[in-house]
């Protein structure tokens, strides 16, 4: 059995944090958090949170006393203001990697995005790609990793994740505008054809390939590595599965791609889209990764293709809708507004 250690989660109160919290109290480590928003869920009394900003250096060195292992989730997600973003997702992951380095942590395990690759024109995608993010989101994940690698070649073990867009228990977002949809009878539009195919990832699989990262040798782990499912289809396969699974005989329903991104590009100039540039820019594109560096490496092995992991989330969702029904805003854990998407409901 691995040894127990003191593990820091930054942003321990999102949707990937708690995944963490509960992966790591089930297998005997200590937990601390760091967020600025509450912890609210049933395992607070089983960790030590720290309520604070990862900007804020004197709350970062707090919550670093007594750590081993820091798992590095916070971010500034895309529809965060710019100057947010920056500040958030570069300069806290530089307080934060910097107060490791100082209190002398084992290990320093961050995770990144395959959002670093931008709009690219092969597929599948390897760590090796040219790094090309779009919009600021997608620039601050590229300079966090060069903050990264700087402390890299200092000595630290600093393996650095790059996950594919990941889903399950507690994930709403722009993923509960779907099940919304499908929840209540309706078919759903998808950009262009949907015969593209865009890799996904189970929220369990990242914990899985976190959790190896933290725990295998620093020799092995000190590395670079794609993280998504194994088993996909195409976009309008994988989404179809949930709603066959809702039952209501419905279909996705393919739009003509270029006039419906101009139009989404309008809505979100004038506030009325839920969706951000990467989304709507890739979704009618490929977009899947290599994974077989962190299979060879690691021993990655995930357990969930898209469409369990998409029909995992969207039965979380159904058990859970009374406790975020009515609630909006911009994080992984509430729903997105569904702008004016919510008149476009009642066509499909």
């Amino acid at each position: 059995m691995t040894e127990s250690k003191s593990y820091l989660i930054t942003g321990g109160a999102g949707f990937l944090g708690i995944n963490l919290v509960r992966y790591l109290l089930s297998r005997g480590h200590r937990v601390t958090t760091l967020d600025i928003a509450e912890f609210d869920y049933p395992e607070r009394g089983q960790i030590t949170e720290i309520i604070g900003d990862i900007r804020d250096r004197a709350a970062v060195d707090k919550a670093m006393n007594g750590i081993n292992i820091v798992i590095h989730t916070a971010a500034a997600l895309p529809l965060y203001t710019e100057a947010d973003i920056i500040s958030t997702d570069l300069d806290g992951t530089r307080n934060v990697i910097d107060s490791a380095h100082k209190a002398g942590v084992e290990r320093f395990v961050h995770v990144s995005s395959t959002a670093v690759y931008g709009i690219p024109d092969h597929h599948p995608l390897l760590e090796t790609d040219k790094l090309d993010g779009v919009g600021p989101y997608g620039k601050a994940k590229i300079a966090a990793e060069e903050v990264c690698f700087e402390y890299r070649a200092k000595g630290m073990c600093v393996p650095v994740i790059r996950p594919k867009s990941f889903i399950g228990p507690e994930r709403l977002g722009v993923f509960a505008l779907f099940y919304d949809w499908a929840k209540d009878g309706h078919g759903f539009p998808m950009l262009g054809s949907g015969n593209n195919r865009y890799q996904l990832l189970d929220v369990e699989d990242l914990c899985d390939a976190i959790y190896l990262a933290c725990t295998l040798d620093c020799a092995v782990a000190n590395d670079t590595f794609n993280i998504g499912a194994q088993e996909f289809t195409t976009m309008k396969e994988d989404y179809q599965a949930v709603l066959d699974y809702a039952g209501f005989g419905k279909k996705i329903v393919g739009l003509p791609a270029a006039p419906a991104i101009w139009t989404l590009r309008v809505l979100e100039a004038l506030n009325l889209s839920p969706l951000y540039k990467w989304v709507y820019e890739t979704a009618s594109k490929d977009s899947f990764v290599s994974i077989e560096k962190a299979q060879r490496v690691l021993g990655y092995a995930p357990k969930y293709s898209n469409k369990q992991a998409l029909i995992r989330n969207y039965q979380w969702y159904l058990d859970n809708l009374s406790k975020f029904q009515g609630q909006s805003g911009v994080s992984h854990r509430v729903p997105w507004k569904q702008g004016i998407l919510g008149i476009a409901k009642n066509f499909f």
